[in-house]
């Protein structure tokens, strides 16, 4: 990790390994490819083997209440952030503009402010963003990840669309 300088402003930069988070991506049961930017590293996970959708649900449907009350990460759905990390995520669509339901796209923000900081008010550094990005893609398989509104990132499992209302 590296403080950059340029008068009065200060980004912490992040030097992560393409490498590594390829293993990760494995050991979390995710095909990926990976791109390497100035700016961001971005990974387009893809559980070809798992039978039922990523657990990307919609946090705000009574429905999913039972998986929202166990998930520790959350994604804003106007931004794809996801909240309390230096990751954003976003559907990948098919030709229809349907969500694919075992594939999606994590970018991991290189620049950071010095302030930033992770739950628990945790410094960030290389190992803890590896920590974070397991843990995170790891809950895309087995516990779940809330969607919080309305936006472009689009819930995956659970009850996806809501119900009809009668006429």
């Amino acid at each position: 990790m590296q403080v950059l300088q340029a008068g009065a402003h200060k980004i912490l930069l992040l030097e992560l390994d393409p490498e590594l988070v390829s293993n990760l991506a494995k050991q979390a049961g995710f095909d990926s490819k990976i791109a390497d930017t100035d700016r961001a590293l971005v990974l387009e996970l893809s559980a070809t083997e798992r039978e039922a959708p990523l657990l990307l649900f919609d946090a705000a449907d009574p429905g999913n209440l039972g998986w929202f009350s166990r998930c520790q990460f959350y994604v804003d759905a106007r931004t794809g952030t996801v909240l309390q990390t230096p990751l954003q995520l976003a559907n990948q669509k098919d030709r229809g503009g349907r969500p694919l339901p075992h594939t999606v796209r994590v970018q991991i923000i290189k620049e950071l402010p010095p302030n930033f900081r992770l739950p628990g008010k945790q410094p960030v550094t290389e190992q803890v963003v590896y920590s974070v990005l397991f843990n995170f893609l790891q809950a895309l398989t087995n516990v779940g990840v809330g969607v919080c509104g309305a936006g472009i990132v689009r819930p995956l499992a659970g009850r996806v669309e809501a119900p009809a209302g009668r006429n």
